[in-house]
């Protein structure tokens, strides 16, 4: 394929994961296409996993196809492999012929065997020198030597992945804590709701009223605002009036 075209390619994919980013709220789903489009930028089309480290240990964020599965799960069992060594390092890993790679033995014999001749493995850069992930292509079925023009290409990929992805986890993480506001506005509004039932039923103060439903969250091990549910649906024969969720406006500024 002509330079120019290469080049044409690569600003199409890398357009196709902005596109993905204002397109895709959820961050699982966000993470699945880029995958997709990461094994895209060789040609023929390669696979390609996401190699994250959740909860201290490395897994797999995402893949274009379920045989990147199982090569990324032979580093995991094994503890080694090119994906383990970019993730770990910080540094492009990169295998042009498994077959007569000695590095991992034991990655080795399993990738070989899942038809894995060759692969690149980059590292997804946060900001400063900390690695959010690996991005890993793997080559199938016969012996291919990445080219320079093929790796820079992958590399460029990388950066411009590593870039939205980062943005996507920002969003998810905003997107988290508003549903966690959402959640304890509606929590709030149940227990005031319950406290007020409470104070009519018992002619009690506000102070009073809340120590009653304390008292029986604590008695029966359960969440104050499923007691304060309860409360209000014996005494009221209704169940709480909840308040409707934050809902952005649409363009035209309505809700």
């Amino acid at each position: 394929m002509p330079y120019h075209d290469d080049e044409l390619r690569l600003s199409e994919l890398v357009g196709s994961l902005h596109t993905l980013l204002l397109s895709t709220d959820d961050l699982d789903t966000f993470l699945d296409g880029v995958a997709t489009v990461a094994a895209k930028v060789v040609e023929p089309p390669a696979s390609c996993g996401i190699t994250i480290r959740r909860n201290g240990a490395p897994a797999t964020a995402a893949t274009s196809d379920p045989r990147a599965v199982q090569v990324d799960q032979i580093q995991y069992d094994t503890g080694t492999g090119p994906s383990l060594e970019a993730l770990t390092t910080g540094k492009p890993v990169e295998v042009t012929d498994q077959r007569l790679d000695d590095r991992w033995p034991a990655y080795a014999e399993g990738a070989v065997a899942l038809g894995v001749r060759c692969s690149l493995s980059i590292p997804l850069a946060e900001d400063g020198d900390r690695t959010l992930g690996a991005l890993n292509v793997y080559g199938y079925d016969r012996p291919r030597e990445f080219g320079e023009d093929e790796r820079h290409r992958v590399e460029v990929f990388a950066s411009q992945a590593a870039t939205a992805i980062r943005l996507a986890v920002q969003r998810s993480a905003q997107q988290d804590v508003v549903r966690q506001l959402e959640q304890a506005l509606v929590s709030r509004s149940v227990i005031d709701q319950a406290i007020g039932v409470l104070m009519a039923q018992e002619q009690c103060s506000t102070d009073q009223a809340f120590d009653l439903l304390r008292k029986h969250s604590q008695n029966t091990n359960r969440k104050l605002r499923e007691v304060a549910v309860d409360v209000i649906t014996r005494l009221t024969g209704h169940p709480p009036i909840t308040p409707e969720p934050f809902r952005k406006p649409d363009k035209n500024g309505s809700s």
